[in-house]
């Protein structure tokens, strides 16, 4: 296992007037790990990517991506949300090279390297399955299609941090299945580091490595949960007893939170 690459010390954050959002979060997370947050709404799952990539500020304890504090917003991350919220007036191709037009360094380069950047958007979005649709408008594209085409956007700048917040949670279940796969592929020939935000013990369990479980509010981590189940994951996986059995141990637990 390599060093971590992502620590949390005694972190904690306070919203103005409204108590903890998020507790006394320690641990460690490593370069290369596919992590899973998950947990009762309300728990602060979303406010730890906001505190890993620097949107937010703890108000105790403290943050280190790469050895160095974290201080404001990180270059080496990416992120992508519930919605895809690619812009309306640009085509698929365009939304992917967002990034390299505003992120340090790639925004210097653009105008000479934009042929070469494209190549590496066509390149994605090829792995995606959209090499035919980088033409079209969002409003011409699926809504599996618009989050595919967001992930590759995420990654496009080369992200060694990748920051999922319930990236798949509006899609029908079978699209989300079908991108479960995807994302396993892309996270499986470039080991970028990941931090899913989920309420899909499923989608959980099949993608991560590790699933952390948080508490209700103020959010702390109560348990890690390490996956021993055997990669590369196919879909059958998620119908056998060992995956349905863990399935239903952090159903269980979640449970219990919610009750207390």
């Amino acid at each position: 296992m390599s060093a971590a690459f992502v620590t949390f010390d005694n972190v904690s954050l306070a919203y103005d007037g409204s108590g903890n959002a998020i507790e006394d979060i320690n641990l460690n997370i490593h370069e290369g790990e596919f992590v899973a947050f998950v947990g009762p709404s309300g728990c602060g799952k979303s406010t730890f990517m906001k505190l890993c990539t620097g949107l937010h500020a703890p108000t105790a304890g403290a943050i280190q991506v790469d050895g160095l504090p974290v201080t404001g917003p990180l270059k080496v991350s990416g992120m992508a949300f519930q919605n895809a919220n690619l812009l309306p007036w640009r085509t698929t191709l365009d939304n992917v090279l967002l990034p390299l037009e505003i992120v340090k360094p790639y925004r210097h380069q653009f105008r000479k390297r934009r042929e070469e950047f494209k190549g590496w958007a066509r390149t994605l979005l090829k792995t995606v399955g959209l090499a035919e649709y980088e033409d079209k408008y969002p409003w011409q594209l699926s809504g599996g299609m618009q989050q595919r085409a967001s992930i590759c956007r995420a990654l496009i700048h080369q992200p060694r941090l990748l920051m999922l917040d319930e990236p798949f949670g509006a899609l029908d279940a079978f699209t989300r299945e079908e991108l479960w796969c995807v994302l396993r592929d892309l996270w499986d020939v470039q080991r970028f580091t990941v931090v899913l935000v989920t309420h899909d013990l499923r989608e959980a369990a099949f993608l991560a490595d590790t699933v952390y479980v948080m508490s209700r509010r103020p959010g702390r981590v109560i348990e890690k949960r390490n996956i021993t189940l055997p990669r590369p994951r196919a879909l059958e996986t998620t119908y056998q007893k060992p995956f349905i059995d863990l399935v239903q141990s952090l159903r269980a637990q979640i449970g219990d939170v919610r009750s207390t």
